[in-house]
């Protein structure tokens, strides 16, 4: 399944369970671009994709190392002979990448978002120009929680490395304005994303 949740901006289903999705995000522009890489066995599920849509991605950015964003790099690398951006501190087997990016670093279109709690090397990218942001795992949609979709809810606990820290890092978002929002689990939010996190992050009766 594909669908468009913004201009040129494509969500690419690559497998299914529990029923919810793996999923990666495709950008086409001057530089095509993969936004993570799927599982290692969702290789093809990824190429199927982009070949649906007619695109050959020149560059993949990894937003963090679990096996549902990295797992497919090596081989995706390979096949496509892409350029590749991981984050400082995490190391994917079988692969050295071209670039490491940080904290407020320039990859290609986007803005590096160090956002950790999830895991401790994720980042979200912010295209600003375009008015979309990947939030990675740093969000899910909340109807991976069973509430209405159109909003976020924090990972829980299980999935977090440090939830406290996970909640904390979101503040780093209010200083971007996007009005798409996108997300690996649950439904992303497409309209006033960055608005909704800064409700989250600022809700009512919050100590100062």
């Amino acid at each position: 399944m594909i669908s468009e949740p913004a201009t040129d901006v494509y969500d690419v289903t690559v497998g299914e369970f529990n029923g919810g999705r793996y999923r990666v995000f495709v950008f086409d522009g001057d530089v095509p671009t993969l936004v993570d890489a799927g599982l290692e066995g969702t290789v093809e599920e990824v190429v199927a994709g982009l070949d649906e849509l007619g695109v050959e991605p020149e560059r993949l950015v990894v937003t963090h190392g679990d096996g549902d964003h990295a797992g497919g790099v090596p081989a995706l690398a390979e096949h496509y002979d892409l350029e590749t951006w991981l984050p400082e501190g995490l190391d994917v087997d079988g692969h050295d990448p071209d670039h490491r990016y940080g904290d407020g670093d320039d990859v290609g279109r986007f803005t590096a978002v160090h956002t950790p709690g999830h895991t401790p090397e994720h980042h979200s990218l912010v295209d600003e120009d375009a008015g979309v942001a990947v939030i990675g795992d740093a969000l899910f949609g909340a109807d991976a929680r069973g509430l209405p979709e159109g909003y976020y809810v924090l990972p829980t606990g299980y999935f977090s490395a440090d939830l406290d820290e996970a909640d904390a890092s979101l503040e780093k978002l209010l200083a971007y304005d996007f009005d798409v929002g996108l997300v690996y689990h649950g439904e992303s939010v497409t309209e006033a994303a960055s608005e909704k996190i800064e409700s989250f992050v600022n809700f009512a009766g919050k100590p100062e």
